[in-house]
């Protein structure tokens, strides 16, 4: 990857393209330049049959620029940066800071690219791409332009397991803003792969990484959370507030009610059959309250249908009288 930034300090990473897909891309321009220019000379010498020698000697060097070097800055400007070698490839030539190129560039590089590719059968542009760092040829050079890749293979992202459900919705007053995006990466990447690790590399990088999220948040890791889970916490804290980010106070799509609905693995973070915790026992979670139903004895003076109040309510005579199932309400009170 190369990070380029752009004018308004925003960091691109692209990906630069290298000799063999280049050199690829050349070919097929130059062979359809050359046809063009072969069709383009045919035409051009039965047309000036009758002209003497001098003239047809003209028509031949106008048609050579024409075609081999007006044709490239043509089509490279007009589509900008994308000649159909390139587009063929999946390559594009951009600005040093990441944006499209214009008429002076491809001019530039036209230019160059008669002696370097042209009179020299590619020798100097394929020795300064395997010298350059990113791959440019002494046209991008002088241009100040970079030719990157478009079609990038995309590795299938890897399941990221949500936190023990104890622990959802704790790190809601947590400052994330200045923990960095390598971190979160990090994280990521663990949280995806910590299947295929040992158990004890799996345990040491996680108590790594979470002294370091706690480093960057400035608030120390709760006592007695697995590392594991902690990080999970923090990242699926993080996602909730993109997506409230993106979608404002209103209620999110399916898509995010049903990631929030899904059931939470007991296997993972780390350790095969159940979570890192530490000695090897979970930590107390705090265990929710039965709902006391309505009129119970739990419950007094809630005051269900044929239930009376407990003695001394206060709110006995405040409460309206409720009549027994399947009489109707007559509206009438019985002095006290």
């Amino acid at each position: 990857m190369s990070e380029l930034v752009t004018g308004e300090a925003v960091a691109l990473e692209l990906r630069p393209a290298r000799l063999p897909s280049r050199a690829l891309a050349v070919l097929i321009d130059l062979a359809l330049a050359m046809a063009v220019y072969l069709a383009v000379t045919v035409a051009l010498v039965a047309a000036s049959a009758s002209l003497d020698d001098a003239a047809q000697v003209a028509i031949s060097i106008a048609a050579f620029l024409l075609v081999l070097v007006g044709g490239p800055i043509a089509v490279e400007t007009l589509s900008h940066g994308r000649s159909l070698g390139k587009l063929a490839v999946g390559l594009r030539v951009v600005r040093d800071d990441g944006g499209p190129i214009r008429f002076r560039h491809a001019l530039v590089r036209g230019a160059i690219g008669v002696v370097e590719i042209v009179m020299t059968f590619g020798v100097v542009a394929c020795t300064a791409s395997l010298v350059s760092a990113r791959g440019r040829r002494l046209g991008d050079v002088f241009a100040g332009t970079l030719v990157v890749r478009e079609r990038i293979p995309v590795a299938p992202s890897g399941f990221v397991p949500p936190p023990p459900p104890w622990l959802a919705g704790r790190f809601t007053e947590l400052d994330l803003s200045a923990v960095p995006d390598g971190l979160w990466l990090a994280i990521r990447q663990y949280l995806t792969r910590m299947h295929q690790l040992d158990q004890q590399v799996g345990l040491a990088m996680a108590a790594r990484l979470a002294s370091e999220l706690a480093a960057s948040t400035g608030a120390p890791a709760p006592q007695g959370v697995p590392p594991g889970a902690y990080l999970a916490a923090v990242v699926q804290e993080r996602q909730a507030r993109e997506v409230r980010r993106a979608f404002g106070s209103g209620t999110p799509g399916p898509a995010q009610a049903a990631h929030a609905s899904a059931p939470s693995p007991v296997a993972g973070y780390g350790v095969p059959g159940g979570y890192p915790y530490p000695g090897g026992q979970p930590a107390a979670a705090p265990s929710p309250q039965p709902p006391v139903a309505y009129g119970s004895a739990a419950a007094p003076g809630a005051g269900g249908p044929g239930v009376p109040a407990a003695a001394g309510d206060p709110s006995e005579a405040s409460r309206p009288a409720v009549p027994p199932e399947g009489r109707p309400a007559s509206g009438f009170v019985p002095p006290a």
